[in-house]
């Protein structure tokens, strides 16, 4: 992760749930002559029944990249899927324990982060609260020297900061607080991560990369774009019953949009 986030002005990272979304990630990345993040949150991962199905497909697709690619666990709460997945080969995780106290916080993720550095891998954290709808009140966002307070308490080595996003925004309304990253970024000694992407305009994020994020996270765009994909064309085909002749026009929207969003994120578009 550490050489992906320094060959960059910032790095996509992108979720998927099934395999033709991981493949599209990696192609659209291939296109955009980008490195890529493919990111597995826990709850796909009990979509699949655990992480090995869909955690081992990820790593052989980042090995036969012609980009760089690194798997990433995204939003574990539960410590023994970080356990589980540093067990298949991942390097790259986030524990997100931003819904307990902050004293929890601290103490559950400093924990973590021991045992994931021990296994010489990298560990994103979140401060703040992103999700909710009041994730736009400003008094939800990440205070600066809290932050600092807390990357200096647990060791991690990116945090996943609130500064507007939400999570799984259908529509990208969400207005970013700017001169908050700026600060944020100028005070924290590791990378800034924004989590909601999906609900950002590429303007936004735009500016928010110019002002300091590093790690972009975006995932329910993408499945709206694989979604009205593979519904115009079971409109059009509405006979069709193979799979694959529904879902490669899908692929292929989402590898599209990906080379897109990323020439956004690394500016090459700008």
């Amino acid at each position: 992760m550490p050489e992906l986030l320094a060959a960059h002005r910032a790095v996509g990272a992108f979720n998927f749930i099934t395999l033709e979304v991981a493949e599209a990630i990696v192609a659209g990345a291939e296109a955009a002559g980008a490195g890529v993040i493919l990111q597995l949150s826990q709850n796909a991962i009990a979509f699949h029944g655990g992480i090995a199905p869909a955690g081992t497909a990820a790593l052989r697709l980042a090995e036969a990249a012609r980009v760089d690619v690194v798997v990433h666990l995204d939003h574990a709460t539960d410590e023994s899927l970080v356990d589980d997945a540093l067990a298949v080969g991942i390097r790259s995780v986030m524990f997100d324990a931003a819904h307990l106290t902050d004293a929890e916080n601290v103490e559950r993720t400093a924990a973590v982060a021991a045992r994931v550095h021990a296994a010489d891998a990298w560990i994103e954290a979140e401060l703040g609260e992103i999700g909710g709808k009041g994730a736009h009140a400003p008094g939800v966002r990440t205070d600066v020297a809290e932050a600092v307070r807390f990357v200096a308490a647990t060791g991690v080595d990116a945090l996943a900061v609130a500064v507007g996003s939400e999570h799984a925004m259908r529509e990208r309304s969400a207005t970013l607080d700017e001169d908050l990253i700026a600060r944020l970024a100028a005070e924290l000694p590791v990378p800034l991560v924004l989590h909601g992407s999906s609900g950002v305009a590429d303007a936004g994020i735009d500016g928010a990369v110019r002002a300091g994020m590093r790690k972009i996270n975006i995932g329910t765009h993408l499945n709206t774009v694989l979604t009205v994909a593979v519904r115009d064309e079971l409109e059009r085909d509405p006979d069709a019953i193979d799979p694959r002749r529904w879902l490669a026009p899908g692929r292929a929207a989402v590898a599209g949009e990906v080379e897109r969003l990323l020439g956004v994120i690394t500016g090459r578009d700008a």
